[in-house]
């Protein structure tokens, strides 16, 4: 039996650094923003627990980790590490040194350090920094976010204390015994959508009595996504449903020089949501990738969702995380290949199908852990607290 998401409330376990020095963590990884806001989540948790906590977050050197995590206040040491490289296969050449000397490197950095414990969340450092702490007898702990975990989370399982996870039947990857299901920590003030539909609407300069369509592909946008948009336009307009559309960074200007501004009054065309609270709380249904943190965050927000899973990550991820959903009939889904001709159609399809709706959001709902950044903290103090260090 898998251990299921503590009460942030109960369970608390002993506030660490009184009558001792200060707890000294590592957290470990990043590459993208879902590796990225989970650990910076963490490590705000357990100052929370322990104000006086001393963190250091170990990334790589030219990922974007180095740039986010001094912005949240954390010193940051970048390892010069890559991961493997499928496409350039040539790049490879470099990957067993640059290994090897991130070992090394990340040795010293916990001798010099002198972690209590080592938390890695993903990304390319992860796996040398815990790699070398397990060596150094240093706890450590893995938060593995999506529901297939990858090579290098099933490796260093072997020795991590604990496995925190997100999805069921995660005991496929790792040791039963050291599983808890946690969750994956979400931007709080992105969920934050009770009561707010009529602030939303005004936001986005929309009528509450259309219904409202919200598609987000990340901060740098999907290619697919926004291709099944400009196909499906005439149905949207033609139905009379309003559009919040997410284009990313990358296709936002392509985009406008093609539709130009003020294209229609049903459709709110934005390079980027600086508030996606208000977006969801504006949706009647979502489309999104199926990126781990953008799950977590949709299960806690409740609206029906349809799901386009990126066939563009390391070992299909998004494809898996979405099933996951599918599975509980907590999500629609549609493959990549697919959306182009089928997303509107779709999507227009759920709006007009109230039951199927209230189906899809009660039990998107009953997936949703709101806490997981407390109780991953918890549970880091926790394999402190067992390894006599407490």
């Amino acid at each position: 039996m898998l251990n299921e998401q503590a009460n942030s409330t109960e369970n608390q376990l002993p506030v660490a650094g009184q009558g001792r020095r200060p707890l000294r963590i590592i957290i470990s990884g990043g590459g993208t923003g879902g590796h990225i806001f989970p650990a910076v989540a963490i490590a705000n948790a357990l100052k929370q627990l322990a104000p006086n906590t001393e963190i250091l977050f170990v990334g790589a050197n030219g990922r974007m980790e180095m740039e986010k995590v001094p912005a949240a206040g954390y010193k940051i040491i970048g390892l010069d590490i890559q991961g493997i490289q499928r496409k350039a296969v040539w790049k490879n050449v470099f990957f067993p040194i640059k290994l090897i000397n991130s070992i090394s490197k990340a040795a010293k950095i916990i001798k010099d350090f002198g972690p209590d414990a080592a938390v890695g969340v993903g990304g390319y450092a992860s796996g040398p920094l815990l790699y070398a702490a397990s060596l150094k007898g240093v706890p450590t702990l893995i938060q593995e976010q999506n529901s297939y975990a990858g090579i290098t989370n099933k490796w260093l399982s072997k020795k991590a204390r604990k496995i925190c996870v997100a999805f069921d039947e995660m005991d496929r990857f790792f040791p039963a015994s050291k599983i808890v299901k946690t969750g994956n920590p979400v931007r709080r003030a992105s969920v934050d959508i009770e009561g707010r539909e009529e602030e939303a609407l005004h936001n986005f300069q929309l009528s509450p009595n259309k219904k409202t369509i919200l598609v987000t592909g990340g901060s740098l946008g999907a290619r697919t996504l926004n291709n099944s948009v400009l196909a499906g336009l005439d149905k949207l307009i033609a139905a009379d449903v309003q559009l919040i559309w997410q284009t990313g960074k990358v296709y936002y200007k392509g985009i406008m020089e093609r539709l130009g501004e003020n294209y229609h009054p049903n459709i709110r065309i934005l390079e980027f949501l600086n508030r996606m609270d208000l977006a969801y709380a504006a949706a009647d249904v979502i489309i999104s990738r199926a990126g781990a943190g953008t799950i977590a965050e949709l299960c806690i927000v409740g609206k029906p969702v349809i799901l386009v899973p990126s066939p563009n990550v390391a070992e299909d991820h998004q494809t898996k995380n979405a099933l996951a959903l599918v599975q509980n009939n907590a999500a629609m889904f549609i493959t990549d290949a697919n959306a182009p001709v089928k997303l509107v159609p779709q999507a227009l399809e759920l709006l007009k199908n109230k039951e199927e709706q209230n189906k899809l959001s009660k039990n998107i709902s009953q997936l949703a852990l709101p806490n997981a950044d407390e109780v991953i903290a918890q549970h880091v103090v926790e394999i402190i607290k067992e390894n006599n260090k407490i």
